[in-house]
C-alpha cells in the first residue's frame, strides 16, 4: 500500500488496512465460538485452509509488484534461506515456551529452559547472519533509523494490548460469567462495529496531525480504557456492560495503528517500503504473542496472590464468615439437612471466595495495562515530528 498511494495519501489507505487488521481479532471470536459451539473446535484451523487458498488466487491476479522490483525466477535461488532457517528456530522456540510456560511453570521446567535457549540461539544466529548477507530475509540495518526502531517498539505494544484484550475478555466471561463461547464472541461484536466508524476518521486524522500526538492521545485513551475496565469488570455484570468495556478498549486502536504505521515510512526509501512492511507487521504480532501468555499467566498469579489473602478471612473469628455460613447453611439445610447444609454452605462460600479472587487477578491485570499504556505515552514524542502525511524524502536512509 505504501507503494500504491503518495505519502500525502498514506493515512487514508492505511485506515482501510487498519480497518480489516483491527476488525479481524473482533470478528474471529464471534465467528470462532459460533463453529465451537455448532460443529467442533478443530474447524476453526480447517477454515483457513480454503480462505488461503482463495488469498493465494487473489495476490496472485491482482496485487503487482512495484516498477523497481523486477520479477526473476533466479530470485528463488537468491533468497535468505539460512535467515529463514534461524528466524523460524528462533519463533519456534519463543512460541513454544510462551505457550506451554504457565502449564510448565516456566524456567522451572527442563522443557521450558530448552525451548527458551533455543529462541536465544535463533535470535543470535538471525542477527549475525542478517547483518553479513547481501539480500537479508530481515534488513535489520532499517533499526539504524531512531524513528524507525520507535515505531517497530510501539507496534510491537500495540500488538500486545489489543490480542491481550481480545483473549482477556472472552476468558473472563465464559470463565466467571458463565458465557458460551458463541455469547462470548457476540461481546466483542460492538467492538468491532465501533472499529468501522473510527477508522476512517483516523485515518483522515493522521493525514492533518502529526503522528506523535495523535499516538500521545491514544495511548492516553488506553490508560483510561484500561482503568475503567479495571474497576468495572463484576460478576454481575450485563451483556450490555461487556460490549462497552470492549468499544472503550478498542475505540484508540486505529489511531495507534494508523499513525505508527505511517510514520514507519518517513525518512526512508521507497525501496525499503516492503521491509518496513514486514518488520512492522512482524512486530505487531510478536507483541500480541508475547502479551497474550504474560498476561494469562499474570491472571493466574494475582488470583491465587488474593485466593491466599481472602482465605485469611475464612475462618470461625471472623463474625461475617460465620453470619454467611449460617444463613447459608440453614438455606441449603432445608433440602439436604443440617450436617450437609453446613458443608454445603463452607463449599459455596469457598466458591464464591475464588471467583471474586478471579475477578481481582483480571482486574489487576486491567491495571497493569493501563500502567503500561500510560507510559508509552512518553514514547510517543520520541517519533519524529513530521505530520502524518508529509513527504517522506527519498532516499534520506543513505
Amino acid at each position: 500500500m505504501a507503494d500504491s498511494f503518495p505519502a500525502s495519501k498514506r493515512g487514508a489507505a492505511f485506515s482501510v488496512y487498519a480497518l480489516v487488521t483491527v476488525l479481524a481479532p473482533s470478528i474471529g471470536p464471534t465467528l470462532g465460538g459460533w463453529i465451537t459451539d455448532s460443529y467442533s473446535w478443530r474447524w476453526i484451523f480447517y477454515i483457513n485452509i480454503p480462505v488461503g487458498i482463495l488469498a493465494l488466487v487473489l495476490v496472485m491476479r491482482l496485487v503487482d509488484d512495484p516498477p523497481w522490483i523486477k520479477g526473476d525466477r533466479k530470485n528463488l535461488f537468491r533468497v535468505d534461506y539460512v535467515g529463514i532457517g534461524f528466524l523460524t528456530l528462533a519463533m519456534a522456540g519463543l512460541q513454544i515456551a510462551l505457550d506451554k510456560g504457565e502449564e510448565n511453570d516456566w524456567f522451572q521446567s527442563h522443557f521450558i529452559v530448552a525451548f527458551a535457549a533455543m529462541f536465544v540461539f535463533g535470535m543470535i544466529g538471525l542477527i549475525w547472519w542478517e547483518l553479513r548477507t547481501k539480500n537479508p530475509i530481515m534488513n535489520l540495518r532499517l533499526f539504524r533509523f531512531k524513528n524507525f526502531s520507535i515505531c517497530c517498539f510501539l507496534m510491537l505494544l500495540v500488538g500486545g494490548i489489543l490480542n491481550a484484550g481480545t483473549v482477556l475478555q472472552p476468558q473472563f466471561t465464559q470463565q466467571l460469567l458463565g458465557y458460551d463461547a458463541t455469547t462470548a464472541g457476540l461481546a466483542l461484536t460492538a467492538g468491532g462495529c465501533a472499529l468501522i466508524v473510527v477508522a476512517p476518521i483516523a485515518g483522515i486524522l493522521s493525514d492533518r496531525f502529526p503522528a506523535r500526538t495523535l499516538v500521545a492521545c491514544a495511548f492516553l485513551f488506553f490508560a483510561a480504557a484500561y482503568w475503567y475496565v479495571s474497576t468495572h469488570i463484576t460478576l454481575g455484570m450485563t451483556f450490555g456492560s461487556n460490549s462497552f468495556l470492549r468499544v472503550i478498549q478498542v475505540v484508540p486502536i486505529p489511531f495507534c495503528f494508523i499513525a505508527i504505521t505511517n510514520a514507519a515510512y518517513v525518512g526512508l526509501p521507497r525501496e525499503a517500503s516492503n521491509q518496513v512492511s514486514g518488520l512492522i507487521n512482524f512486530a505487531r504480532n510478536i507483541g500480541g504473542s508475547i502479551l497474550i501468555s504474560l498476561s494469562g499467566a499474570e491472571v493466574t498469579n494475582r488470583s491465587l496472590f488474593h485466593q491466599a489473602r481472602l482465605q485469611n478471612y475464612m475462618n470461625y473469628a471472623n463474625d461475617s464468615f460465620v453470619q454467611s455460613i449460617q444463613q447459608t447453611g440453614r438455606f441449603l439445610g432445608m433440602t439436604a439437612g443440617s450436617a450437609q447444609g453446613t458443608f454445603a454452605a463452607q463449599s459455596s462460600v469457598y466458591n464464591q471466595m475464588v471467583q471474586q479472587a478471579a475477578v481481582m487477578g483480571y482486574a489487576d491485570v486491567y491495571r497493569l495495562l493501563a500502567w503500561m499504556t500510560a507510559g508509552m505515552f512518553f514514547l510517543a514524542f520520541l517519533l519524529s515530528k513530521p505530520k502524518g502525511g508529509e513527504k517522506a524524502p527519498e532516499g534520506a536512509a543513505h
